[in-house]
């Protein structure tokens, strides 16, 4: 079973000899960041190895959330959600962005204290979560049986459809004057007087004067290739969407075992609230240092294993010039194995405790891969300081599985660096040389379960 199909995007029918930036990448960050150069004015092409929002921009959950995040996070998430808000009007075109709320059930008593931390963090930001009792949780989902003691419920959380917000971004790139380039792979970039000068894709050259590398899991790929360490893994996350519940939630919903939320064809996307699955790869045991810190925190919330992604590793060049076929040409589109056996045992426990989708069935299940930094937030930066970076030379990705809701966001932040403008919120915690200038390098405990 295929994954899911993101709202097709033409691509321009010629590149450009010129553009001011070249984005490399089609997902949610990369066509946020080339929207908001667009409405600057600046002329931006966008370079998809595949095609526009295919991997995991349109694989993720769809939350859009404010709770359960990193403090480093929370001042790029308030400033997205706020994007979120008028981005439809914006681009005059459907994204699915509803602030239905999220409710986030604890089954225990050290759960329910550490939402309470979480609504009084929230507090900080006028964001007006709140505690709610056994009874008054479960009555916001009638038939609903599960063992809880409470919940946390936080109103301007809220959801949109991965499969439409990066293509009709990226749509309204073009209708601003920017190219969209699909099935068509940058090789490597090409340099004057130590600054960007240029890209070579595999299907001609554009001249420009700055790149910002936005390739998800295959970023740190790419950067490798000139020298530019980025210690980035990736994770498999199963997911499915359900035939239309008539009576279904309004609210996104989060228990121990699963997490729900309504899609705008009545369905709705349901995954497991449990472990991450992770192959081990060669850069596991490459980065394993860099890792052990994320390791210590977090090893409970992955399920480790060894297989095909090994092997697959192994065989993937990391050197390559101009004129070769890239890794990004072999392989246009990540569309992992979904862990069927798993994921349909969590459905069969939805159906058993919640009546209203006893007569629900499995449409689609997929599986998507998610980039992880150690720290598990992303890298928004310009490359200089770095060894091998350079002027011109930006990069957005290690979302690390909070990109979709923080995409507008991370545009916004990105192409104010680009720019040079006063940044959106402080760029410090999003610098790439955090890794290699002695800084203290630790995820919040908990934040790959959330």
């Amino acid at each position: 079973m295929p994954g899911p199909k993101p709202e097709p995007v033409e691509s321009d029918s010629q590149l450009p000899a010129r553009a001011d930036v070249v984005i490399i990448g089609g997902g949610i960050a990369g066509v946020s960041t080339a929207l908001e150069l667009a409405e600057r004015g600046l002329k931006v092409a966008i370079c998809e190895k595949g095609k526009i929002g295919a991997e995991q921009s349109s694989r993720n959950w769809g939350w859009v959330r404010l709770s359960h995040r990193d403090p480093r996070e929370m001042p790029l998430m308030v400033e997205s959600v706020r994007i979120w808000k008028g981005l439809e009007q914006r681009i005059s075109a459907r994204t699915g962005y509803d602030q239905c709320g999220v409710v986030f059930t604890s089954a225990d008593n050290t759960a329910l204290e550490e939402e309470r931390e979480w609504v009084d963090d929230l507090q900080e930001y006028q964001i007006p979560a709140k505690m709610l009792g056994r009874d008054e949780a479960l009555g916001r989902f009638p038939g609903l049986d599960i063992n809880i003691r409470g919940a946390m419920m936080n109103p301007h959380d809220g959801r949109a459809e991965p499969q439409l917000a990066a293509p009709a971004i990226a749509r309204a790139v073009q209708a601003l004057g920017g190219t969209v380039h699909q099935d068509c792979a940058v090789r490597v970039l090409e340099t004057a007087a130590g600054r960007v000068s240029g890209v070579v894709t595999e299907k001609g050259r554009i001249a420009c004067d700055a790149v910002l590398v936005a390739g998800g899991v295959w970023s740190r790929l790419f950067l490798d290739n000139m020298g530019i360490y980025l210690p980035q893994l990736r994770t498999k996350n199963t997911v499915m969407r359900t035939s239309p519940v008539p009576d279904g939630p309004q609210e996104t919903l989060k228990f121990k075992e699963f997490a729900m939320r309504r899609r705008a064809d009545g369905g709705y996307t349901i995954a497991s609230a449990a472990a991450s699955s992770y192959q081990l790869t060669p850069d596991s045991f490459r980065l394993m240092r860099a890792f052990l810190p994320t390791l210590r925190n977090e090893w409970r919330s992955l399920s480790l294993s060894i297989g095909p992604s090994f092997l697959e590793g192994l065989r993937t060049p990391r050197r390559w010039g101009p004129d070769d076929i890239t890794p990004f040409e072999t392989n246009r589109i990540l569309d992992p194995e979904p862990d069927t056996a798993m994921i349909d045992k969590v459905f069969a426990f939805v159906q058993s405790a919640y009546p209203a989708f006893r007569d629900a069935e499995i449409v689609q299940r997929w599986a998507g891969y998610i980039d992880v930094l150690p720290d598990v937030i992303p890298v928004i930066s310009g490359t200089e300081g770095v060894k091998g970076g350079m002027p011109g030379l930006f990069v957005s990705t290690g979302y690390s599985g909070h990109g979709f809701g923080l995409g507008p966001g991370a545009g916004r932040l990105g192409a104010d660096l680009i720019l040079g403008s006063t940044p959106i919120v402080d760029p410090k915690p999003f610098r790439l040389h955090r890794f290699t200038d002695g800084s203290k390098i630790a995820p919040m405990a908990g934040i790959l379960r959330r």
